[in-house]
């Protein structure tokens, strides 16, 4: 009897409890609450969950909330004018709400942000170099950057080259390439795919689930929701400050919301451009 009750509880579980189940919950973002200036809300109740070792996808449209929750977590929110006022952001099970980014940094988690952000005065290689200047292991630097140049082969071809004179797409490879050589636990990348061609678009997310692959834990905040739940294992949609949908990768790929307002794909597998569609009925279908 005892084995058909577990039976049925196993098959009662949601989606998300068979999701996590087991998993080691490296970052957890609990309710939290973010204001600017003391006025401006902007996240409204948000929680999240990073397990180790997975691609986490964070989606949603311009404004909802994607950017902001990447630099509540990296400690980026203080130098804007930014605060959580509620709720906690646990990682690795120290609480680091409101924590300087450097801090941050220093516990293992990086922040790629939207538009590269390199050094554009400096080398390829000088830029490298700089992202690991945290580290006290510096024998295994060589070691560690003629690896970023094997993750990417059009880097060292420009390794003496000023970062500057970059493609989009070169540019965006050497700012993963810099986090990367902090040794972060915890990446945090935020629309890495803006602005590059679909053929570089397709290198990048490759390059991405490497890096997973190689032991990286990733939360990726991205507009290009196909490409994103095609390499996560777990993503969040947001609207308006807070998680409206959530669930495992191929199980959002397939849910016909997510089609339509994300994919842009109708019932009938038609594109549909997103300006034909009314927010409040998205809003009303996330929430019903």
């Amino acid at each position: 009897m005892s084995e058909v009750i577990e039976k049925k509880k196993t098959e009662q579980k949601s989606e998300k409890e068979k999701f996590f189940e087991n998993l080691e919950i490296m970052l957890d973002v609990s309710n939290i609450e973010v204001v600017y200036n003391e006025v401006i809300l902007v996240l409204k109740g948000l929680s999240l969950q990073v397990p180790k070792g997975k691609i986490i996808a964070l989606l949603g449209s311009n404004g909802a909330g994607k950017s902001t929750t990447l630099k509540a977590i990296s400690g980026l929110l203080i130098s804007e004018d930014g605060e959580v006022t509620d709720g906690k952001i646990t990682f690795e099970g120290e609480v680091i709400n409101n924590s300087y980014a450097e801090d941050i940094v220093q516990k293992g988690i990086f922040q790629v942000m939207e538009g590269r952000r390199i050094f554009k005065e400096l080398t390829v290689d000088e830029n490298l170099v700089a992202g690991s200047y945290i580290r006290k292991d510096k024998e295994n630097l060589k070691s560690d950057k003629e690896h970023i140049y094997e993750l990417f082969p059009a880097l060292k071809r420009r390794m003496n080259m000023r970062a500057g004179y970059l493609s989009g797409g070169e540019q965006q490879m050497l700012a993963i390439g810099r986090a990367l050589m902090a040794r972060p636990k915890l990446l945090l990348l935020d629309e890495p795919s803006l602005g590059l061609s679909p053929l570089l678009v397709k290198e990048i997310f490759e390059t991405i689930q490497q890096i997973n692959k190689e032991g990286t834990t990733i939360l990726l905040v991205e507009q290009n929701a196909n490409m994103a739940l095609k390499i996560s294992d777990y993503g969040y949609i947001m609207e308006n400050g807070k998680v409206v949908l959530d669930g495992p990768a191929d199980v959002l790929r397939n849910n016909d919301d997510v089609k339509e307002f994300y994919l842009g794909l109708s019932e009938v597998g038609s594109k549909k451009s997103y300006k034909d569609v009314k927010h409040y009925r998205r809003r009303k279908r996330w929430l019903s």
